[in-house]
């Protein structure tokens, strides 16, 4: 099988589905900035700060060129 002919079933996500297949668990949390409400795909420790969309943006370090 040659890289072109797989086809579409291994570029981007179902949007309920997590990387592995299977339903993806959602937990609701409080972003740590903003106070908004959110969903996150893992259980949020509460010793750690939970960020919403539009601001982990604002907290990830920037990438470095790799090329």
């Amino acid at each position: 099988m040659a890289f072109n002919d797989r086809g579409n079933s291994f570029r981007g996500r179902d949007s309920n589905r997590g990387g592995f297949g299977g339903p993806r668990e959602m937990y609701n949390a409080t972003c740590s900035d903003c106070g908004a409400e959110t969903q996150v795909p893992f259980k949020p420790d509460p010793d750690r700060p939970v960020y919403c969309r539009d601001c982990l943006p604002n907290h990830r370090k920037p990438r470095e060129n790799r090329y």
